[in-house]
């Protein structure tokens, strides 16, 4: 017995055309993405001569759909290709990727064309944050979504009544084996505190599955004058947010305060477990989530797999060094305020 497959199909009000997708949820593997296809059926006698597009949009969106304040929509679209697939501007063949295409094709007749969409690079997986009780509206939010419709040219005014919109997902999933074992370790210096405090965090593996608990090891060494005391241990969420600026949102999503100490000259080696769950993180507005279809169940966001490395430093001013004493000249032109040189026209940040 062959195998069955599953087909998402959505019709418009007016019944001149039809969406039929494998699929709603397409892997992005890093090195490439599933591209999107489909089928579109159309019916002649419903179009009445108007051509049919389908296109594929990334946008993301911030507020109610209709909002608009001075001018500006609270919505990007960050990848929007549109292509004509009735009357035919190219052979069918091309178009057709997948067996279910073929079979689509073969089963809805000479009414039934293919279309075929990749990626942009570096377009982000699909993501919301969650809206705190009180707020109304879509969401903010990256979504995907596949649209059909029917007009006399692609910049026409959308028919809602000769249109489909079908959302889909981007969505990452872990790689499949990864030995690294993450260890941070840091060594802070109190004032007044000859020896340093000594604080080494590890995890035993990179990467937990959404609901695995999180074991995470401690070792503290504390060399110096000063005791150490409620030892907290958190999972934070870091979420970068653009739209018109670049904004970063730090959340615990999940903490253990203790009432543990490390008295001056001891050590502390423990094991703590956190449980980072979206069960416990409800109506907390800002926290991200992964993109859901419908209102099928999500969970925290997942992390974004990106190539980068993270090395803290401090940046201070140094110790001035004794020096000889210097007579400097007291000019009265600096009672009057600020000096610009020649070519400060403005303060400037460092």
């Amino acid at each position: 017995m062959s195998p069955k497959h599953v087909v998402f199909k959505k019709v418009s009000r007016d019944k001149s055309v039809a969406v039929y997708m494998a699929k709603r949820d397409f892997v992005d593997h890093c090195d490439f993405v599933d591209p999107v296809d489909g089928v579109v059926v159309i019916d002649p006698q419903q179009l009445r001569g108007r051509k049919v597009y389908v296109m594929l949009s990334c946008t993301f969106r911030y507020g109610r759909q209709d909002m608009d304040v001075m001018g500006v929509a609270f919505r990007r679209d960050l990848f929007l290709v549109t292509r004509q697939v009735y009357p035919e501007l190219q052979d069918k063949d091309k178009l057709t990727h997948t067996k279910i295409q073929q079979k689509l094709l073969r089963k809805m007749g000479d009414n039934a064309f293919p279309f075929f969409f990749e990626f942009q690079d570096n377009l982000p997986c699909s993501v919301a944050l969650q809206p705190g009780p009180s707020d109304m509206g879509k969401k903010c939010a990256v979504e995907f979504e596949v649209k059909a419709f029917c007009g006399e040219n692609q910049d026409e005014k959308l028919d809602k009544q000769s249109s489909v919109r079908l959302s889909i997902r981007k969505i990452q999933f872990s790689p499949d084996d990864s030995n690294v074992v993450p260890v941070a370790e840091t060594t802070f210096e109190f004032l007044m505190s000859e020896k340093p405090l000594h604080v080494k965090l590890s995890l035993p593996k990179e990467i937990f599955y959404h609901g695995e608990p999180i074991p995470v090891s401690i070792e503290i060494t504390n060399s110096s004058s000063r005791n150490i005391k409620d030892i907290s241990v958190s999972v934070e969420q870091v979420t970068n947010v653009v739209l018109y600026s670049n904004d970063k949102y730090v959340k615990s999503v999940a903490k253990e305060e203790t009432n543990d100490c490390v008295p001056a000259g001891t050590s502390l080696k423990k094991d703590y477990t956190l449980h980072p769950l979206l069960a416990n993180n409800k109506e907390r507005r800002g926290i991200a989530l992964d993109g859901r279809l419908k209102h099928e169940d999500t969970n925290l966001a997942s992390s974004s797999i990106e190539v980068s490395l993270e090395l803290p430093f401090r940046l201070m001013h140094p110790k001035p060094e004794p020096d000889d004493m210097v007579f400097e000249e007291f000019k009265r032109a600096y009672l009057k305020g600020v000096v610009y040189g020649d070519d400060d026209e403005s303060p400037t940040e460092a």
